[in-house]
């Protein structure tokens, strides 16, 4: 990630091998250098890997705060001090605890959006439900079919909801944290600090 930012490249793509808090405090460094959160999505074998694409703030103190970053930390990717995290670790230091949060909720909220059923999908999955009782009638009795069709539909409504419950707490502590609620080309919502506009190919500012 280092060497992207260096090149002072247009976006930078952070894919940690590990969990979504290691992803938000790379994400908080990539902020250090004037980047600033984009969009994070899953990818990869059983989408196993959560990506986060970071973009250049092209605004003037955007500049400043890399110069500053930069002139603090000489040698960060060559073992020296990273801003905001502890030596050689991806834990982030007291002072970035709560921003890294802030970065983990977005991470989160958008990676999540995969998993949160709209009406259509919906449909589809309690469809299949019907579907497995049907095949199910043929070797056994219409109770245990019925009674195993019920259940699976049972678990899909449940983990709907329960995804359902914990996107709205995030979006809570969000909207809580200054952030705005937004609806991108896909009709999805999306979170961004005021001020800030949904990424576009160049110039997510433009």
């Amino acid at each position: 990630m280092l060497q992207q930012i260096a090149r002072q490249q247009g976006t930078v793509e952070i894919a940690p091998q590990g969990s979504t808090p290691k992803a938000a405090a790379l994400a908080h460094v990539a902020e250090q250098y004037g980047y600033t959160y984009g969009m994070a999505y899953r990818t990869g074998f059983k989408n196993s890997l959560v990506r986060v694409r970071m973009y250049r703030d092209p605004r003037p103190d955007a500049r400043v705060h890399e110069a500053a970053t930069i002139t603090a930390h000489p040698q960060a990717g060559n073992g020296g001090t990273v801003p905001g995290l502890e030596q050689s670790s991806l834990k982030p230091l007291p002072e970035a605890v709560g921003a890294v949060a802030v970065l983990k909720d977005l991470i989160t909220f958008d990676v999540m959006a995969l998993y949160i059923a709209d009406r259509s999908q919906k449909v589809k999955c309690y469809l299949a439900c019907a579907a497995l009782t049907g095949l199910m009638l043929i070797d056994r009795s219409p109770v245990e079919a019925v009674a195993s069709g019920g259940a699976v539909a049972l678990l899909l409504t449940v983990a709907f909801q329960a995804g359902a419950i914990r996107r709205r707490k995030i979006a809570q502590r969000l909207t809580a944290a200054g952030f705005l609620a937004v609806r991108d080309e896909q009709g999805g919502q999306r979170f961004l600090r005021p001020g800030q506009q949904l990424p576009g190919h160049t110039n997510p500012f433009a």
